[in-house]
């Protein structure tokens, strides 16, 4: 709770609630955290992101949570049906989505890719689960780039220019994505870091991303990086 308090008083607008460690009885300990949440009108002013790998979870939160919450996540991995069905329940319960950018062959990671699914998920979710396009938030997969390997180096700006395609063509979806995967390179380095994050979140705002899984304690401000550093990091993110 303190932790989720600290969060909101860095300027969080979402707190993402994921209780899918080995040792917990997980939807208990989801109903019991989000009880206590409601609990904080610090806290709970925000929305809440209900965040598992279990779907028996997600659902359990759904029952709990107070508001208009965000189901973290759903995908055509299992198929269209299960899709139809989970996106049903999320409607059911009136919460917004946070759709993968995954099918049944995998996880998108090229530019086409990410564009073929999103739009393939779109149709289904406007036109078959009925829901609102502005409660569809894509995640088109933001990976880890400087890695050393050239199949990853355009990781960066197929995930920009993914969120630029998506904000012409999905009109109303919304686009997220965890902004830590991108420096995951560099571990162990958080001034590297925070540099990165900070110059991939200017340019993928510009170009339309409108939500990221951030610690918001964590945040350097674009214009106050060194000005070197920032160069270095841009021609690292455009593969210069």
């Amino acid at each position: 709770v303190e932790i989720a308090r600290e969060q909101v008083e860095n300027g969080a607008q979402i707190v993402d609630v994921n209780m899918d460690a080995a040792m917990l009885d997980s939807k208990f300990a989801m109903n019991k955290f989000l009880n206590l949440l409601a609990s904080e009108p610090d806290i709970s002013r925000v929305p809440i992101m209900i965040d598992s790998s279990k779907w028996s979870v997600i659902e359990e939160g759904l029952k709990c949570v107070q508001g208009k919450a965000i189901v973290n996540s759903i995908s055509l991995k299992e198929g269209v049906g299960e899709f139809l069905k989970q996106a049903k329940i999320c409607k059911r319960f009136g919460a917004a989505v946070i759709v993968m950018a995954f099918d049944e062959n995998g996880q998108a990671d090229t530019l086409q890719r990410r564009k073929k699914i999103c739009s393939r998920a779109y149709e289904i979710l406007v036109n078959e689960a009925m829901i609102s396009p502005e409660d569809i938030i894509f995640d088109p997969n933001i990976f880890a780039i400087g890695t050393g390997f050239k199949e990853h180096a355009r990781y960066a700006i197929d995930f920009i220019e993914t969120t630029s395609w998506i904000k012409k063509n999905l009109p109303h979806a919304k686009i997220s994505g965890g902004v830590s995967n991108v420096s995951f390179s560099f571990r162990g380095n958080n001034s590297a870091r925070e540099a990165i994050h900070s110059v991939f979140l200017y340019h993928a705002i510009r170009s339309g991303m409108t939500m990221g899984i951030v610690n918001p304690g964590q945040l350097t401000i674009y214009e106050d990086l060194d000005e070197k550093l920032r160069e270095l990091v841009e021609n690292l993110i455009f593969n210069k």
